[in-house]
């Protein structure tokens, strides 16, 4: 079951509560240099990023916010700032829709005031964000370590910081690049407050070892019904970070898309190439329009075909330079190889 969080709204995006799963990533081009972050917005939305981040280290990054405001009125941003309160009140007063910061880092308590006060009257949510290598001295030097234990004392410290200005829109985000921490963490965190999760494996590395990381790490918390959005961070083009968070949406059937696959790794019984039928499809997937959220079997034989696949919608199940057509694990009838693809698009968009 779901965690029951309270909602959040961030420009036309509301996360929390029944709201699915948001994805999120980060800009990593100059925060000023707007033509060059402009186009990488685009790039993430339409590989279907809902909230898109940037660092604003300076007044001058905080002042591009104006641009972006008017170029992506209805996209969802997030200012993230470290240290100066006055850039978090830039980034307000200039229409940003979510501010992340760590209360205890940006100043002075009459810093923090300012800045509780700003996104309160503004409505902006403010996401506190807590790592392994930011934890407060008292509570590094009580633990010994960033621990979870450490890392979930240090998120509610910083949002008492903000409670004692009375400001509660609050979102909590708690990484580590330790995968078994960040999840035992945000477990603790889970069981004693209704905000807002954003779930995360922080530094986790390249595309390939990245992915891994962040599915064990942020699918273990969705799978308990933790997670309100996720960010698979990754050393590479950020799109593929929205890339890897849909395919991981999907594994979890926890993705809008309306089509999923189910393929087997194949073996010495395939007389077909299901290795390249399978990544044509994933190309035409897109393309294809159902009426309804399906479920398709692309499998290499007859052994592992309708059998296994039976939960599946659709399927096809390879045999020598053909295959079987079945629909629910009943067969319908044999296609050559090189119409398996036109006839799965037919068969599907009659669904």
């Amino acid at each position: 079951m779901r965690r029951k969080t309270k909602e959040v709204k961030i420009n036309n995006c509301i996360i929390g509560g029944d709201h699915p799963v948001a994805i999120q990533s980060m800009l990593n081009t100059i925060t000023t240099d707007t033509e060059a972050s402009c186009r990488q917005i685009d790039e993430l939305l339409s590989a279907g990023c809902d909230i898109i981040r940037f660092a604003v280290p300076d007044i001058k990054s905080a002042e591009a916010v104006y641009e972006y405001k008017n170029r992506f009125p209805l996209v969802p941003f997030v200012a993230d700032i470290h240290f100066d309160h006055r850039i978090a009140l830039k980034c307000i007063e200039a229409g940003i829709d979510k501010i992340r910061i760590n209360p205890g880092n940006i100043g002075s308590e009459e810093g923090v005031a300012a800045v509780a006060a700003a996104a309160k009257s503004k409505n902006v949510p403010i996401r506190i964000g807590v790592n392994g290598g930011s934890l407060e001295k008292h509570i590094l030097d009580k633990y010994g370590s960033p621990t979870a234990e450490a890392l979930a004392e240090s998120a509610f410290y910083h949002a008492s910081l903000l409670n004692k200005y009375d400001f509660d829109n609050i979102v909590i985000s708690v990484k580590s690049s330790d995968i078994k921490t960040m999840i035992q963490a945000n477990r603790i965190i889970s069981e004693k407050c209704e905000y807002p999760l954003h779930l995360g494996v922080t530094e986790a590395g390249t595309r390939s070892q990245g992915t891994v990381k962040n599915a064990v790490g942020i699918g273990s918390l969705l799978c308990d019904g933790i997670g309100d959005t996720i960010r698979v961070s990754l050393t590479d083009d950020p799109v593929n970070e929205v890339k890897a968070a849909k395919e991981l949406l999907e594994a979890l059937d926890m993705s809008d898309e309306l089509i999923s696959v189910v393929s087997c790794p194949t073996c010495g019984r395939t007389q077909i190439d299901l290795i390249k039928l399978c990544d044509e499809f994933e190309k035409i997937k897109a393309n294809l329009h159902p009426s309804r959220k399906i479920r398709v079997a692309l499998m290499g034989c007859v052994v592992n075909g309708p059998g296994e696949a039976r939960g599946c919608d659709i399927g096809i199940a390879g045999g020598k330079n053909e295959a079987l057509l079945f629909k629910n694990g009943e067969p319908l009838y044999k296609v050559q190889y090189d119409k398996i693809l036109q006839t799965l698009k037919e068969e599907i968009n009659k669904l």
